[in-house]
């Protein structure tokens, strides 16, 4: 006899079939996986002790499910229920998956027999294949990892979606929720980064090929990358609000931001993504790479302009106007983005995109006016270099659990 997972009879079609639109996207989240029925077949399940079948069992019954109805209102984001602190269902489906990784990291212990004896199933978004079935807990608690990072992504989504207010405001994203998300975008980095240090190390080579693309060590990497991005962005439009932060401030935030979302593009480059999520990852992190050279490029031809002398005054318009032009090719992608299936649609604009999109061009062409005023030779001037800034912001530190002692007994009973 087996052990089967309880869902409604129209998930599993529903969740296959490319969903037509995902609503307001702030924060893209990579195809949500979602596990299949955990079905151990009668040698197996003879084999194994009960107590442990039955824990494993109840416990990725209860993931399955709320990861199923999690899913299933993506694809239909009208009918998605958030609270001001990015989602209940979501931060319920986080604390289900944190009591079930110590159960899966209980059967890869010293001595255990069980590490792949079970086969897991979950369904992918991103890989060619529909669906991978590895007989690994280490696969099972990757793709756990995996899953909790995503969370926290849809919900950063949702703090960073502007909101119009009880007052009946222009909608906005409070600052408050822009705090708030910088601290998830660091744990869904955090949960990456774990998984690619302590989990992937553990998995045999045989066993790493056989991950889908969504779980592939350059797509951790990627994401892990966009999470620091974004969070870095959310710390430049509270500097861009503050008047304590000085542009040296705001052109060293924006400088890391681009070494984050090249990293991510990086890790995608020559990776097969396919229509659907796929191609929808990778052109979003090419938008944000695309804004924050904008962003960079701006604020290094502000400080520039600074300097006195024609070349200073000339690399500043070069740097101004490369800002310009890199806006001007984000604002391409941002539609090549919204329009690649699941079509989605971009929010209200505020933070830093909000006042760049004003201030670049605005400034780009005043510099430009003023040097043709004030010297009047063509000398073409060379792109001025960034400046190379190591990345403040740091993944929040994830330590993967200790399984109980009751795990460890029921492991060897």
């Amino acid at each position: 006899m087996g052990c089967f997972i309880s869902k409604p009879d129209d998930a599993s079609a529903i969740i296959r079939r490319r969903p037509a639109s995902i609503g307001e996207v702030a924060v893209f989240v990579p195809g949500l996986r979602v596990p299949e029925s955990l079905e151990l077949a009668p040698p197996l399940l003879d084999s194994l002790p009960r107590r442990l079948t039955e824990r494993l069992a109840a416990s990725r019954d209860r993931v399955a499910v709320m990861a199923t109805r999690e899913a299933l209102s993506v694809t239909r984001p009208r009918r998605r229920i958030g609270t001001q602190h990015g989602g209940s269902t979501s931060a319920d489906l986080v604390q289900a998956l944190e009591e079930y990784l110590p159960i899966i990291l209980g059967l890869t212990k010293d001595g255990s027999e069980l590490e792949d004896k079970i086969q897991f199933a979950w369904m992918n978004q991103e890989d060619d294949a529909e669906e991978t079935t590895l007989a690994s807990a280490w696969y099972e608690a990757l793709s756990v990892l995996h899953m909790m990072a995503m969370l926290r992504l849809s919900q950063a989504n949702s703090l960073l979606l502007p909101k119009t207010s009880l007052e009946g405001y222009h909608a906005k994203v409070s600052e408050e929720n822009k705090r708030a998300s910088v601290e998830i975008f660091l744990k869904a980095a955090g949960y990456l980064e774990c998984a690619m240090q302590h989990i992937l190390p553990r998995m045999s080579p045989e066993k790493r090929k056989g991950l889908p693309l969504d779980l592939s060590e350059s797509v951790l990497k990627a994401t892990c990358m966009q999470a620091l991005g974004q969070a870095i962005d959310v710390q430049l439009g509270l500097a861009i609000d503050s008047p304590k932060a000085t542009l040296a401030v705001k052109r060293r935030l924006a400088c890391e931001m681009v070494k984050c979302w090249h990293q991510a593009h990086e890790s995608l480059a020559d990776l097969p993504l396919l229509d659907g999520w796929g191609e929808k990852h990778g052109l979003f992190v090419k938008w944000k790479h695309m804004e924050a050279k904008a962003a960079a490029y701006y604020y290094h031809g502000l400080i520039l302009d600074e300097g006195n002398s024609e070349k200073s005054h000339r690399t500043a318009a070069a740097a101004l106007q490369t800002a310009e032009e890199s806006l001007k090719e984000s604002r391409a992608v941002c539609e090549a983005f919204h329009a690649a299936s699941p079509v989605s649609r971009s929010p209200a604009m505020w933070g830093s995109m909000k006042y760049l999109h004003d201030k670049i061009h605005k400034d780009s062409s005043c510099k430009v006016r003023i040097n043709k005023d004030l010297y009047s030779s063509n000398v073409d001037t060379a792109l001025p270099e960034l400046p190379d800034f190591a990345v403040a912001l740091k993944p929040e530190e994830y330590r993967l659990p200790c399984f109980s002692s009751t795990d460890a007994a029921s492991a060897n009973d």
